[in-house]
């Protein structure tokens, strides 16, 4: 027999996957999520007889499988993890995006987890009723929609389309519009939709089945009477259960009075199954208060397991029947290696960590995690040259650091990191190890907060020259000779008596623009609305009016650094400030 086919909904966050969901299965999940956002992988069983129901005006017969069982999975940056394992289980995929926004970071991110797990994907193009003009028919297929819509109306989803259609070229996709595809297996089909409205989620829904029916049939074929396999989606505890966990079974049959092994924090453990609890068809399991206990169920379906010590099940891990001792080694031995590929690669951008063992990996992972150090990569083994080209591709120069425990450096690696301009840091000390690189890392903030400075605006004190009015307004334009510090490009002015003149539009010598002009120079500055003989009389001594947080940190941190005549400079603009109890707080 066919199992339910596993379908991953994915893409980036606040494009629709929940709400698309919500559409198929009546419901108002969306709304119930923290902020908007999905924060835990959920499940979602939709039988044959819903999707005919929704798809009745272009349902084909013959439909063999027995339903889409439907992973939402996080969208939003900080869940990668989870979202990996949402696309590590699904047999297709919805790609969902904002028809009007178009490729967003996590909807990249999202084609890579695909493209690795090689799962098949469709595109769903969501929100066409936010498009300019769109009149919205509800819950009707895409193309009755399309075809009342205005020929402009029509075009702009074109060229929407193609929009998507160029940026998945870009990562080795052939797409197109679904109705325009003639080969779904070389093809990724785009279809418009709606998750307000429900337009297009008739043809979604056919074309997820007839990809499941007709090129996924050899897959999908499963021994009703086959080991459980399965993935926890989450552990938590249910008034009146004890510990659960939220899981989804991939493959095969499990009963209650199944023995079967769970990864744990510390390794794995065999616990036996107490009761199996479904929720109801086209119900999420996250939000379903009301289950069905059942004695078995098949592949796939999302459950939830009762069992005796599930406390320190690791949630994304897998679990599966087990009936000996081999089979138990043999599952100890593989959660043992993904665990250990989970702990290599974490946030994108971070620093490189390489330690002896696994368990000290372990431990300054957790230490470095408390103190929001973000992780590219950790592994056991000497520091190499690959980890140090690793640690140069972050785009943060205080990620770009590579923390060796225990460990040697390679020759090779210290070669490459001075040419990279990587920072090693050694020790067999975990707390020194960190406390050198701490106080390196807040060495460097202080050192990037002194380059800052250099963007500060600074004391200036000029003189208009009479002489050189060339024009009065609109915007004025006269000569100035600086008297002290240096003017800008942009600075606003003030007079003598705290009055705002306008800020310095454009600076010219020698008829070209120039950015900054130091004292002894004479420059032509352009300043917008005002006008040489009413508010100007041309003849003028104008100070920069140095912003209060500039003031502060030049009073702190770089007066010393100025000439007399800049110091002078700036103590008279301090007590312009201050006659015109203008000052900020003093």
């Amino acid at each position: 027999m066919l199992r339910t086919p596993i379908i991953a909904v994915l893409g980036h966050v606040d494009h629709g996957k929940t709400s698309l969901l919500d559409r198929i299965r009546r419901s108002n999940v969306a709304a119930k999520e923290a902020g908007g956002i999905t924060q835990h992988i959920g499940a979602t069983e939709v039988p044959i007889s819903a999707i005919k129901e929704i798809c009745k005006d272009i349902w084909k017969a013959n439909v063999k499988i027995p339903g889409l069982l439907f992973i939402d999975t996080p969208g939003h940056k900080v869940f990668t993890n989870l979202r990996k394992r949402g696309g590590a289980l699904a047999d297709l995929a919805i790609l969902v995006v904002d028809i009007n926004e178009g490729f967003m970071p996590q909807t990249e991110e999202a084609i890579s987890i695909l493209k690795t797990f090689k799962t098949p994907f469709v595109v769903a193009a969501n929100k066409i009723d936010k498009i300019p003009g769109w009149k919205s028919l509800n819950g009707e297929t895409f193309m009755k929609s399309f075809a009342l819509q205005d020929d402009t109306v029509k075009q702009k989803l074109d060229s929407k389309i193609y929009e998507l259609i160029s940026d998945l070229y870009k990562f080795g996709f052939n797409a197109e519009r679904f109705d325009r595809v003639k080969d779904f297996t070389r093809t990724v089909a785009i279809a418009p939709v709606s998750a307000l409205t429900g337009e297009g989620i008739p043809e979604l829904l056919m074309i997820l089945v007839g990809l499941a029916q007709r090129y996924l049939e050899k897959n999908l074929r499963v021994q009703v009477e086959g080991k459980g396999k399965g993935t926890i989606l989450e552990v938590k505890e249910e008034k009146g259960l004890g510990i659960t966990c939220d899981a989804i079974l991939y493959d095969g049959t499990l009963k209650i009075g199944d023995k079967i092994a769970v990864a744990t924090k510390d390794g794995a453990i065999i616990t036996t199954v107490k009761a199996i609890l479904k929720p109801a068809p086209m119900k999420e399991i996250r939000v379903e208060s009301r289950f069905k206990s059942v004695e078995k169920i098949s592949a796939a379906a999302g459950i939830k397991i009762v069992a005796p010590n599930l406390e320190n099940a690791l949630a994304g891990s897998e679990f599966e029947t087990v009936e000996n001792e081999k089979d138990f080694e043999e599952f100890k031995n593989r959660i043992r290696r993904e665990y250990e590929s989970i702990a290599i690669r974490t946030d994108i951008d971070g620093i490189v960590l390489k330690t002896d063992t696994l368990g000290s990996l372990e431990a300054l992972i957790n230490e470095l995690k408390s103190l929001n150090i973000p992780i590219r990569k950790a592994e056991v083994g000497d520091v190499d040259k690959r980890d140090v080209v690793d640690a140069s591709a972050n785009r943060d120069d205080l990620n770009k650091v590579v923390l060796a425990f225990n460990v040697k450096i390679l020759p090779e690696a210290e070669v490459e990191a001075e040419k990279y301009g990587v920072k090693i840091f050694k020790d067999e000390i975990i707390y020194s190890l960190i406390d050198n690189f701490m106080k390196w890392r807040e060495n460097e903030k202080v050192k990037k907060e002194k380059q800052k400075i250099e963007t500060l605006i600074k004391p200036g004190k000029v003189q208009l020259l009479k002489e050189f009015i060339f024009r009065r307004s609109k915007p004025a334009i006269v000569g100035v000779r600086v008297l002290a510090g240096e003017l800008r490009r942009g600075v606003d002015l003030i007079k003598s008596d705290g009055t705002k003149v306008g800020a310095v539009r454009t600076m010219q010598k020698e008829g070209k623009n120039v950015v900054v002009a130091y004292a002894g120079e004479e420059v032509a500055i352009a300043i917008e609305e005002v006008t040489i003989g009413r508010q100007l009389k041309g003849d003028e001594t104008l100070y920069v009016d140095v912003p209060e947080k500039h003031s502060k940190i030049i009073e702190r941190e770089l007066l010393d650094s100025f000439d007399e005549k800049t110091k002078e400079t700036f103590k008279e603009f301090l007590s312009i400030k201050r006659r015109e109890d203008q000052f900020w707080g003093r």
